[in-house]
C-alpha cells in the first residue's frame, strides 16, 4: 500500500465566504450580547489544540443557550449560505474547530443542563455542553456511572461528534455503543431527534450512528441521551513496569486473549514516565509500565488482579504498586491524563503533532514497536501512551513551530505509522477523528468509492455545505 502524501500543516480548502453584514446584524438584533464579534473571543473560537498554521477566525461567535437559539442561527446561516462550526470546549487535535472557509462558531457550552435521568433504565439525557466530569458529579447520588473517558473533559455533545472514547473502552466501549439517541439541528435548521431510550432498534436508517462521528458536517447536536452503568463495588488500579515495551504490550495481549474483563489497560512509555514524573512531582519507574483498573466485586476484582499480576510476572512485568482509595486512583489517573500537558512542558514553546492509530490487537506489538523505533531513530522528541487493551496508541510528535524541518520530520514519521496501521488491517484514527488532519489517509483506508458515498450523503443533507464544511474530505 502506497502511503498518501501528508497534509502536514498546509490546510486544505481554505478559502473564507463572505459574512453579510445582515446576518451579523440579525444575529445580534436577537442575541444582543450573546453574539460577539470581538477579535479576542473570535480567536478563541477558531483554534483548538493541534498544531495547525493559524486560520482567520469566524465572523461571529453565538453563545447558545437553547435548541432554539442553534435552529436560529442554522436557518440564518443557511438562507445566507454562510458555515457554522459547531464549539463545546475546544480540546479537539485534529483541526475539527478551525473556520477553514470563516462563517459563524456556535458555542454550545451553556447548553450545560442534565435534562432527565432515568435511572432505572440506565439512561441520561443531557444538553451537549454537558461535560463528562459535570454528569458524572451530577449523577453519583444514583449509583451509577458514565464510563467514557477521553481524557479531556470534553462536551458530551463533542464527544458524539467524535465518536470519542479512552481509556475505559476496553470494557465499555466508545461512543458508538453509549449513545441512544439524539437531537439534531439540520443543515435547514430544522430540528430532528433520532433513536429512543430503548435498548435497540430495527425502525428505518440508523441516523444516530451516522450522527455519532460526523464530526459537526451533517448538524449540530443539541441533545444527547447515553446509557449509563451501575457503580463497581470494588475498584483497584495497579501499575506494574516492564523492561521493555514490547513486555508490556504482550503482557496487554495476552490478557485480553484470555478474556480477563479489565477495565483499563493503559501503556507509558519510558519518555513520558519521566516528562509525568518531573510535571507531577511523581516517582514512577521510569520504564514502560501498564496502568491497570478493575471493576466488579471484591472477590471478582481479587481474582482479575491475581491473574494479571501472574501474566505480567511471564513477562518480567515487576513493582507492582496497587491503588484501592479513591484519592491513590485519581492520583495516578491524574497522572496520566496530564500526560499531553507534561510532555508540552518539557520541550518551552514547542507544539505537539498529535496522532493516533487503531489496530487488531494480535497486531499491536508490530506495529507499535516498528513506531518507536522510527521515532527512535528520528531524534525527535515524543511521548507516547496507548489504549492498549483495545489496539489503540497515540504519539505526539513535539516541535519547534519555528522550524518546517522539523514540523515535516514530525509529519513524515505519522504519515509512516498510519500507513503502518492500515498495512495490519488497522485505521488512520481510532478516537481523535479525521478533521483536517487525517483527510488524505481516509482516502486510503476506505477507498474512493466509500468517500464519495460519504460525500453523497453530505450534499444531500447539506446542500449548500455550510454544516462544519472542508472537514474530513473536500467536496
Amino acid at each position: 500500500m502506497n502511503a498518501p502524501t501528508p497534509s502536514t500543516h498546509l490546510l486544505p480548502d481554505v478559502h473564507q465566504r463572505a459574512v453579510p453584514p445582515a446576518l451579523i446584524e440579525a444575529l445580534k438584533a436577537r442575541f444582543a450580547e450573546r453574539c460577539s464579534t470581538a477579535l479576542v473571543v473570535r480567536e478563541q473560537h477558531g483554534r483548538d489544540e493541534s498544531a495547525f498554521a493559524t486560520v482567520p477566525p469566524p465572523a461571529a461567535v453565538v453563545f447558545a443557550e437553547s435548541t432554539a437559539d442553534v435552529a436560529f442561527v442554522v436557518k440564518l446561516a443557511s438562507e445566507h449560505r454562510v458555515p457554522v462550526i459547531p464549539f463545546g470546549v475546544g480540546s479537539s487535535l485534529e483541526g475539527h474547530l478551525l473556520a477553514v472557509q470563516g462563517g459563524i462558531s456556535i458555542d454550545v457550552s451553556r447548553m450545560n443542563q442534565v435534562l432527565s435521568v432515568n435511572a432505572e433504565d440506565l439512561t441520561v439525557t443531557v444538553q451537549p455542553g454537558v461535560t463528562r466530569k459535570q454528569l458524572n458529579e451530577e449523577i453519583k447520588s444514583t449509583g451509577l456511572f458514565f464510563p467514557i473517558d477521553p481524557g479531556a473533559d470534553a462536551t458530551l455533545g463533542g464527544m458524539s461528534a467524535t465518536r470519542a472514547s479512552g481509556t475505559n473502552a476496553v470494557r465499555y466501549g466508545t461512543m458508538r455503543e453509549n449513545v441512544l439517541a439524539l437531537e439534531v439541528v439540520t443543515a435547514s435548521g430544522d430540528i430532528i431527534r433520532t433513536g429512543t431510550r430503548a435498548k435497540k432498534s430495527s425502525a428505518g436508517y440508523d441516523l444516530t450512528r451516522l450522527m455519532v462521528g460526523s464530526e459537526g458536517t451533517l448538524g449540530v447536536i443539541t441533545e444527547v441521551t447515553v446509557k449509563l452503568y451501575p457503580l463497581p463495588e470494588a475498584i483497584s488500579a495497579a501499575i506494574c513496569s516492564f523492561p521493555s515495551i514490547e513486555a508490556a504490550v504482550r503482557t496487554t495481549i495476552q490478557i485480553i486473549q484470555m478474556g480477563i474483563p479489565i477495565a483499563r489497560v493503559e501503556l507509558i512509555d519510558a519518555n513520558t514516565v519521566r516528562m509525568v514524573n518531573a510535571y507531577a512531582h511523581l516517582t514512577l519507574r521510569e520504564e514502560p509500565l501498564l496502568l491497570m483498573e478493575f471493576h466488579g466485586s471484591p472477590a471478582g476484582v481479587k481474582e482479575q488482579a491475581e491473574l494479571v499480576q501472574e501474566i505480567a510476572s511471564e513477562f518480567g512485568g515487576n513493582a507492582f504498586e496497587w491503588a484501592t482509595t479513591p484519592e491513590e486512583r485519581t492520583r495516578l489517573w491524574t497522572a496520566r491524563h496530564n500526560a499531553y500537558f507534561a510532555a508540552i512542558q518539557s520541550k518551552p514553546g514547542c507544539r505537539a503533532i498529535s496522532t493516533d492509530t487503531c489496530v487488531p490487537i494480535s497486531r499491536l506489538a508490530d506495529c507499535l514497536l516498528d513506531s518507536v523505533a522510527e521515532a527512535d531513530a528520528s531524534g525527535i522528541p515524543y511521548f507516547l501512551v496507548g489504549h492498549v487493551g483495545d489496539g489503540n496508541f497515540h504519539f505526539g510528535y513535539l516541535i519547534d513551530p519555528d522550524k518546517p524541518e522539523e514540523r515535516e520530520l514530525a509529519e513524515g514519521l505519522n504519515q509512516a505509522l498510519v500507513a503502518r496501521a492500515l498495512r495490519l488491517e488497522g485505521t488512520c484514527t481510532g478516537e481523535h477523528g479525521v478533521g483536517l488532519h487525517k483527510m488524505d489517509f481516509l482516502v486510503t483506508e476506505t477507498g474512493a468509492g466509500a468517500v464519495d458515498m460519504m460525500r453523497s450523503i453530505k450534499r444531500a443533507l447539506d446542500p449548500h455545505n455550510i454544516m462544519n464544511p472542508g472537514k474530513i474530505f473536500t467536496l
